[in-house]
């Protein structure tokens, strides 16, 4: 009895697969350049992500790439409404805060010009005292 081999087919022409190779190869020589920044790249995977790039914009078959999922699940959706909510918060209070600052200064300083006047006033009934008292 023979056995039959199912044949699969290629996730990769042979024109992406020349293509990572021959980005590979720049990688190990150190020839190879993020398109971006111009940094030399050192990453395995990041060589391999730039050659099938570059397939894609060849024409070549590749598969497409890996997106994130649309919708998360529904307690990392809760975790962000919670930590929106703090923070939230946290400036609503720093604003709060701030504004009790500003008006504690402008209190502090109406309340020095009180004492000060005060202190002015006081301080002449004080020597008007005195004088009587030294005069008795």
């Amino acid at each position: 009895m023979t056995l039959i081999k199912p044949i699969y087919m290629a996730k990769y022409s042979k024109k992406a697969q020349d293509k990572v190779e021959k980005v590979m190869h720049e990688k190990k020589q150190g020839k190879l350049k993020s398109g971006r920044s111009g940094k030399k790249v050192t990453s395995r995977k990041q060589a391999i992500a730039i050659g099938l790039s570059e397939a894609r914009k060849a024409g070549a078959k590749v598969p497409k790439k890996k997106t994130a999922k649309k919708s998360p699940s529904k307690k990392s959706s809760a975790k962000k409404t919670t930590t929106k909510k703090s923070a939230t918060r946290k400036s609503a209070s720093r604003k709060t805060a701030s504004r009790k600052a500003t008006s504690k200064k402008a209190a502090s300083k109406k309340t020095a010009g009180k004492k000060t006047a005060g202190r002015k006033s006081s301080s002449g009934k004080k020597s008007g005292k005195r004088s009587s008292g030294s005069s008795k």
